[in-house]
C-alpha cells in the first residue's frame, strides 16, 4: 500500500506540458564538445535535462535541442537513474558524433511569465539607474549586464536629437525670415513696375523699371536658395523624426528584453539555490522528485529570453553605429550646403544691385507731370437747362439765313418782315442808307462828321460854316 502511494506522488508533473520523443546526431567540434550543460539525474531527479545550450558551438548551430529537453540515450545507451557527472563522460567518450535521443518539451513562453518574473524585471529597471553604492545601501543585488553602454548611450542619443530639433528649427525660421523678406522685396519691385508704367517722363519711367526688375529677379533668386534648403531639411527631419525615434524604440526594447532575461536568470539561480539548500538538508524537493518541469519550463523561458536579448541587442548595435557615422558624416555637410545657398543668394543679390547707379533721379513734380493723357475719347456733359437756349440760337441762325435771302430778292422791302428782336424799339432800328447825291456840299460834309465839335443838322446853324472861306 505505501509503495504505491509512494509511486503515485512520485508520478511526471508536466503543468499542462507535452513532450515528443526524437534523435539527433551532432557531430563534436575540435574540443571535442557539443555545447550543452546537463542537470537533474540521481539521486533528486528522476530525468536528466538539457539547461543551456551555449553560442557558437555544434548544438546550437544544429538548433535541434532546446533547454528543458529531456536526454533519453547517448549512442544507445539510456541515461535512466544515471547522474549527470555519468553522462556527461558518456557524451565525451564518444568520437566524432553523438547520437542523442531526447523528449522534446513543448512549453508556452506566457505560462512561465509569472508575477514573480514581472516584479524582477521592475527591480532589474530601477536597479538599472542606480549607482552601485544605493544598490548596496538598499540591499540590491546589480548584475553585470546592468552595467550596459548601449543603454548609457540613450542619454548620447537624447542629446543629439536635441542639437538637431534645435538646428531644423532654427533653419525653418531662418527660410520664413527670408520668405517674408522675398515678399516685401517682390511688393517693392511691383510697385516700382506700377510706377514705371504711368511716369510719363522717359528717365524717370526706365529707372523705376530697372529698379522694379532688379527686385524681381532677388525675390526669384531668393525662392532658388529656399528649393535648395528644402531637401538639406528634409534629410535632417527624417534623421530625427525617423532614425532616431527608430533607434530609440528599438532600444527600449533591447532594454525590456535585457531586464527580463534578467529576471529569468534571476529565478533560475533562486531555484538553484533552492536545490542546493535542500539537499544539504537531505530534504526532498516535490518538483525535482516529479520531473522538474518547472524548472525546465523556466529554463526553456530564460533561452528565449536570451535569443530575443542577443537579436535586439546586434540591431541595436548596427542602429547605433548607422547613426554616429550618419551623425558625424553628414551633419558637417549638411550645414555646409546650408550656408553656401545662403551665400550664393546674398552674392546674386549684390550682383543685382551692383550696376549703375538709378538714384536720385530727377523727377518733375509740377501739376502738368501728373495729368496723363487719356486714350479715351471725351465726351462734354451737357445741362439740360442749356437746350432752350441752343434751340433759341438755332432759330436765330435760321432767321438770319432766311432775311439774307429776302433781301437778296428784288422789289422787296424790309419792312414788310417781322423784327429779328420784337422787344427793340422802332427808333434803334436802322435807318435808311442816305442819297448823297441830292445833297448839297454843306449837308453832305455835315453828314460826314468833318466839323470839329458836333455836328447838328443844318438847319439850326447860325453863322458861316466857313468863315474864312471867300
Amino acid at each position: 500500500m505505501l509503495d504505491l502511494e509512494y509511486d503515485y506522488f512520485l508520478e511526471e508533473d508536466k503543468m499542462g506540458m507535452t513532450v515528443t520523443s526524437g534523435s539527433v546526431a551532432i557531430k563534436k567540434d575540435e574540443n571535442n564538445l557539443i555545447g550543452i550543460s546537463i542537470g537533474g539525474g540521481a539521486p533528486q531527479c528522476p530525468c536528466l535535462y538539457i539547461v543551456q545550450i551555449f553560442d557558437n558551438t555544434a548544438a546550437s548551430r544544429d538548433g535541434t535541442l532546446q533547454s528543458g529537453d529531456e536526454l533519453v540515450s547517448v549512442n544507445g545507451q539510456s541515461v535512466k537513474g544515471k547522474t549527470k557527472v555519468e553522462v556527461a563522460k558518456m557524451i565525451q567518450a564518444a568520437k566524432d558524433e553523438v547520437i542523442i535521443n531526447y523528449n522534446k518539451l513543448h512549453a508556452d513562453p506566457q505560462q512561465g511569465k509569472s508575477l514573480d518574473i514581472v516584479l524582477k524585471k521592475m527591480k532589474h529597471r530601477l536597479v538599472e539607474n542606480m549607482s552601485s553604492s544605493t544598490a548596496d545601501a538598499l540591499g540590491l543585488s546589480r548584475a553585470i549586464l546592468c552595467n550596459d553602454t548601449l543603454v548609457k548611450k540613450m542619454q548620447e542619443l537624447q542629446d543629439t536629437e536635441l542639437m538637431y530639433r534645435g538646428l531644423v528649427d532654427h533653419c525653418k525660421r531662418v527660410l520664413h525670415a527670408h520668405m517674408e523678406l522675398l515678399q516685401t522685396i517682390k511688393a517693392m519691385g511691383d510697385v516700382f513696375a506700377s510706377l514705371a508704367v504711368r511716369e510719363p517722363q522717359p528717365r524717370a519711367s526706365e529707372t523705376f523699371r530697372l529698379f522694379g526688375e532688379q527686385h524681381r529677379n532677388m525675390e526669384k533668386t531668393g525662392l532658388e536658395m529656399i528649393q535648395k534648403v528644402k531637401p538639406v531639411l528634409s534629410d535632417m527631419g527624417t534623421y530625427l523624426h525617423k532614425a532616431i525615434p527608430d533607434t530609440r524604440l528599438t532600444v527600449k526594447k533591447y532594454a525590456d528584453a535585457k531586464f527580463e532575461y534578467l529576471a529569468y536568470c534571476l529565478k533560475v539561480k533562486e531555484m538553484d539555490d533552492e536545490e542546493c539548500g535542500y539537499a544539504a538538508l537531505q530534504e526532498p524537493i516535490y518538483r525535482v522528485e516529479t520531473g522538474n518541469y518547472e524548472y525546465r519550463l523556466i529554463l526553456r523561458c530564460r533561452q528565449l529570453a536570451r535569443v530575443r536579448f542577443a537579436k535586439l541587442r546586434a540591431d541595436v548595435l548596427v542602429k547605433m553605429e548607422l547613426l554616429d557615422n550618419k551623425h558625424v558624416q553628414q551633419l558637417g555637410g549638411q550645414l555646409v550646403r546650408i550656408v553656401k545657398a545662403l551665400s550664393e543668394m546674398h552674392e546674386h543679390h549684390l550682383e543685382a544691385l551692383a550696376g549703375p547707379a538709378l538714384f536720385p533721379v530727377e523727377v518733375d513734380l509740377s501739376n502738368s507731370a501728373f495729368q496723363y493723357k487719356s486714350t479715351m475719347p471725351v465726351v462734354p456733359a451737357f445741362n439740360e437747362d442749356n437746350d432752350g437756349e441752343i434751340e433759341t440760337a438755332e432759330e436765330i441762325s435760321d432767321a438770319l439765313y432766311n432775311s439774307e435771302l429776302i433781301t437778296s430778292e428784288p422789289n422787296t422791302a424790309l419792312e414788310d418782315f417781322p423784327p429779328l428782336i420784337p422787344d427793340l424799339e422802332p427808333s434803334d432800328r436802322a435807318e435808311k442808307e442816305p442819297n448823297y447825291e441830292e445833297m448839297d456840299n454843306l449837308t453832305l460834309l455835315s453828314t460826314l462828321c468833318l466839323e470839329d465839335g458836333p455836328i447838328k443838322h443844318h438847319s439850326s446853324l447860325e453863322g458861316n460854316l466857313l468863315p474864312n472861306f471867300n
